[in-house]
């Protein structure tokens, strides 16, 4: 008798022993651009996280291509796809011949793809990979969810805070039988309000001269993606990245998957990080956070993220305050911010009425004219902080050129540009700090 339960005994300690448990704030199942970059970004954001992908390199590049040639997203650096663009590009600048102009097409072997994102994720702290690792059951946890990997053919289970499904095909998703939205792209130019929730941006592929119609050369539909595509509504913290996109296509897809992914992993680190769901984002604090790593939520081509006021017209931007201009510039396309120009009355009227209570009571006092003025803007501002205007005045004309890095001269009476208008707006006004929901409407 004695001898059998030792032998239970020791079946039970040995099993325990073996029945591995890991714990993360994040698991990010697959390997593709938009996994890794959601892993890099939820590390980067200092929570613990876990990529677990089937495949025995990163990135999900097609290892029986020669050569990727990627076209889109040239003049839209935006961070984690910037980064992997530059990383690309010092590798091989050395080749003769190889274009390193920082808007060139880009080239690359798909071992070189893998290279690249091994090299970013080496220098990761928080993140911890698994190759050849696949999952074999799900469940949920609380708000959060319990996953049964195959690690060197040992069964592990993982329980984790937030779950990435970045599988090509949605596996995750598909298993629990939950739907994903859809890859919705809006418009860049303001319409519908989703704009505002936007998590990443990109262009579609240029059309060929000879598919042009009659009559001109097509506008290229600059988009953003909003925060609620990659939110499975039905579930606690559960995010897809990949499977969102109706096609696999590495060469039209690839920058917009890592923007994409990157924008997920700020979504995935938001809950993670405030012990929160996705039931109750902040959609703010989230794009700040993207902004903070150099991302785009709008894709404008003429202001570089090195630029002292990219975030400041990204944010208002983002607010519907100012739009960008599309245009064709020969064979290729720029959707602008024009910081140059004037801003005028009526574009900027319907968003300062919604944002603020008291904006429509402003306008029907001063009643600006077809051009915003600068003293236009300073009563407004006047009026929205209770400020004096002439302690105002006396203080913008000083801290002009110093603190606020404009170069325009200092005349109340001329009209305002859209770069002194967004970088006086963000600062006393911060429409930015304007609470939104997942369907872009302020919540005043």
């Amino acid at each position: 008798m004695i001898k059998k339960l030792l032998v239970i005994l020791l079946f039970f300690v040995f099993s325990f022993a073996h029945a591995e448990t890991i714990k993360t704030d994040v698991l990010v199942i697959g390997g593709g651009p938009g996994g890794v970059a959601a892993a890099l970004q939820c590390a980067r954001s200092k929570v613990k996280t876990l990529l677990i992908t089937q495949d025995s390199l990163l990135g999900g590049f097609p290892l029986a291509e020669k050569t990727l040639v990627i076209y889109a997203n040239r003049n839209i650096p935006s961070g984690i796809w910037g980064e992997f663009r530059q990383r690309i590009t010092s590798h091989y600048k050395s080749q003769t011949g190889y274009d390193t102009a920082y808007n060139a097409i880009l080239r690359f072997a798909p071992e070189m793809g893998a290279q690249v994102f091994r090299e970013m994720t080496d220098t990761v702290k928080n993140l911890s990979i698994k190759l050849n690792t696949t999952w074999t059951n799900i469940k949920k946890d609380g708000t959060g969810w319990e996953v049964i990997v195959a690690i060197n053919g040992k069964a592990v289970t993982i329980k984790t805070k937030v779950l990435i499904d970045a599988t090509e095909t949605a596996d995750i998703i598909k298993k629990i039988g939950a739907k994903i939205r859809g890859y919705n792209a809006f418009k860049a130019d303001g319409s519908p309000n989703e704009y505002r929730t936007s998590i990443a941006t990109s262009e579609w592929l240029p059309l060929a001269k000879d598919n042009a119609p009659e009559g001109g050369y097509p506008a290229y539909p600059f988009y953003c993606i909003p925060m609620g595509t990659v939110v499975i509504s039905s579930e606690d913290n559960l995010l897809v990245v990949d499977g969102v996109f109706h096609e696999s296509n590495m060469q039209k897809n690839l920058p917009v998957e890592i923007e994409l992914g990157q924008g997920t992993g700020t979504v995935a680190a938001f809950c993670a990080f405030f012990k929160t769901t996705t039931k109750h984002l902040s959609v703010r604090k989230i794009q700040g956070e993207i902004l903070d790593f150099k991302g785009y939520l709008l894709p404008f081509t003429d202001i570089s993220p090195k630029d002292p006021h990219f975030r400041a017209i990204q944010q208002v931007s983002a607010t519907g305050l100012l739009k960008g201009i599309q245009k064709v510039n020969g064979n290729g396309a720029e959707f602008n911010f024009e910081p140059n120009e004037m801003v005028g009355t009526e574009e900027i009227k319907p968003i300062i009425t919604e944002l603020y209570t008291r904006g429509f009571l402003w306008f029907n006092k001063e009643k600006p004219g077809e051009k915003f003025t600068l003293g236009n803007l300073i009563s407004l501002i006047s009026d929205y902080t209770l400020t004096d205007p002439k302690t105002l005045q006396i203080y913008l004309q000083k801290a002009w050129p110093t603190t606020f890095k404009l170069t325009g001269t200092f005349d109340l009476n001329r009209p305002v540009t859209r770069l002194e208008f967004a970088v006086l707006t963000n600062r006393y006004l911060n429409p930015f700090a304007k609470t939104v929901d997942l369907g872009g409407r302020i919540m005043n």
